[in-house]
């Protein structure tokens, strides 16, 4: 069983099925995304640590997205670029880099839980490691995992989806706008994460189920710092006070 579990310790890793001329595009587009998901998360997260003003607890959410959106994007793209700029045969990574970069994905996901199980494949059908690609690598039949893990995504999406519907519902009465705007985003995250982890149930269309997961990584974490940074009205002032004096130094 130690044999078997432990045959494999460099997996291959599918990747994105494109063109070399939609490689260099995709990794334009999802470099500029980056930098942008970086930028704008750290630099929320530097006026929420030197106004005083925003030192309350209100503004914990504010710390919490930027540091969650660092990490899901930071675990995500960097890997990816570099599987663009390499050759399929040679987008190799280790068993214990698959796992590491499954737990934090999942983690930024909403969950950790991670399927430790006896492997004997050695190829990835994805283009980076999550929590149903690590279960493909078994030997065993993975029905109960289909199962579970559809089961799970679903009470646990539904649920969450069902209290923030009920609880902006009250809201909205108050609050349009905020709930509008939160709502949006918050929808969006939903969908782009509950659609990579339904295809995978379904090979036949894997592209789509690649396209939604980048989209889960890149979306939010972009829409964020635009969101919720401008409808707080110090870092909204904060930001219009140093275009200005950028403008009079100008």
């Amino acid at each position: 069983m130690d044999n078997l579990t432990f045959r494999y310790s460099v997996l291959l890793v599918e990747g994105l099925q494109i063109t070399p001329q939609s490689s260099k595009l995709t990794f334009i587009f999802l470099l500029i995304a980056y930098v942008f998901v970086m930028v704008s998360n750290i630099w929320i997260l530097i006026q929420i640590s030197i106004e005083k003003r925003l030192h309350q607890p209100m503004h914990i959410l504010f710390c919490h997205l930027p540091v969650s959106d660092i990490m899901g994007t930071t675990v995500f793209i960097p890997r990816l670029l570099k599987d663009l700029l390499t050759d399929p045969s040679e987008r190799y990574i280790t068993y214990v880099e698959c796992v590491f970069q499954a737990f934090f994905t999942h983690l930024y996901g909403t969950t950790s839980n991670t399927i430790l199980m006896s492997h004997c494949r050695s190829f990835i059908t994805n283009h980076f490691c999550d929590n149903a690609s690590l279960f493909k690598l078994s030997c065993e039949n993975t029905v109960i995992n289909n199962v579970y893990g559809l089961s799970f995504t679903v009470v646990l999406l539904t649920s969450s989806l069902g209290w923030v519907l009920l609880t902006y519902i009250r809201i909205a009465i108050v609050s349009i706008k905020t709930c509008s705007t939160h709502l949006t985003v918050y929808i969006i995250m939903q969908i782009c994460g509950f659609v990579p982890i339904f295809l995978h149930r379904f090979p036949e269309y894997a592209e789509g189920r690649k396209f939604g997961s980048v989209m889960f990584h890149v979306i939010p974490p972009g829409l964020n710092p635009i969101i919720y940074g401008l409808q707080s009205k110090v870092i909204r002032q904060r930001m219009l006070n140093l275009c200005q004096k950028k403008v009079n130094s100008s």
